[in-house]
């Protein structure tokens, strides 16, 4: 028995399981707008298929993205320690769990309802697929977005089974908050970037540079909240969380800058938690009691 949960926790530890907060708020948003707009409830059934459905389509993206970047990985000083460079899991061991999630998706989106099936290849074509954008263009930091922000899209989807504005505004929401943490977070790899057969925007246009991308899409994120706030009629309580979310913000914006990047683990993983939890808390208050 203690050998089967060390071994869980080793794959737990292989996708940073914990990381799955980033995006999981996002797509329980996208549910409690769709089950608002259409004034409808939300069985268990549902919640429960969304949630399998996000963990599997993170866990399987993460996998994927371990197997492909396993060589990078074992070269750069701040990876080298990862499961695979370090032997603690086999490729093999990894492709398996790979299947065995993206396994586990494919049966969450059938649960859900026949679009949501449908749609599933081209949601792991977007969440897989983001592992090989490295390496041809210096956007990849977008493309990370693009397949994050899947997830309220997805969550819509299930709710409602049908497309509307207010989840694609969404999706570019996280596009542009994923992105735009996922260029500070590549800070970090300048160094081993400029050397490596590997794009992202600090190598294309500096530090300096790139963090003021970083700043204007993260700025644009904040309009965007406020015409899903709009669009969806929510009230003064969300509006208010939004105020909270920019001071958020702007607080994990100053903590980096180009010749210090320091509290790039404060600002990406500690802050980025609060900024979605932040949001969806207020979101659940404000449907709740209007």
């Amino acid at each position: 028995m203690t050998a089967l949960f060390h071994r869980a926790k080793l794959y737990l530890e292989l996708v940073k399981f914990e990381h799955t907060i980033f995006a999981l708020p996002f797509a329980l948003i996208g549910m409690l707008l769709a089950a608002h707009q259409t004034r409808s409830g939300l069985s268990a059934h549902t919640i429960l298929w969304i949630l399998v459905a996000m963990v599997g389509a993170r866990s399987a993206a993460m996998a994927f993205n371990r197997l492909v970047d396993a060589d990078f990985d074992a070269q750069n000083p701040r990876t080298a320690n990862r499961h695979l460079p370090r032997g603690l899991l086999s490729h093999a061991q990894v492709v398996v769990f790979l299947l065995l999630t993206i396994s586990l998706f494919v049966l969450a989106a059938a649960q859900l309802n026949r679009l949501c099936l449908l749609l599933s290849p081209v949601a792991l074509l977007f969440t897989l697929g983001y592992s090989y954008t490295k390496r041809f263009t210096s956007l990849c930091h977008f493309f990370l977005g693009m397949a994050t922000g899947i997830a309220p899209i997805g969550a819509w989807l299930a709710v409602t089974g049908s497309f509307a504005w207010p989840p694609i505004l969404l999706w570019l929401t996280v596009m542009l908050w994923i992105g735009g943490f996922d260029i500070i977070y590549a800070l970090q790899d300048y160094e081993f970037d400029l050397q490596a057969p590997l794009h992202s925007l600090p190598k294309r246009i500096g530090k300096a540079g790139a963090l003021t991308v970083s700043r204007l899409m993260h700025a644009t994120m904040l309009l965007l909240l406020l015409v899903v706030g709009r669009l969806c009629g929510l009230h003064l309580l969300y509006f208010l969380g939004l105020i909270v979310v920019a001071a958020l913000i702007f607080y994990e914006q100053s903590l980096v800058k180009p010749d210090d990047i320091r509290r790039v683990n404060l600002a990406f993983f500690t802050l980025n938690g609060w900024v979605s939890v932040t949001l969806f808390g207020f979101v659940l208050l404000d449907v709740l009691l209007h």
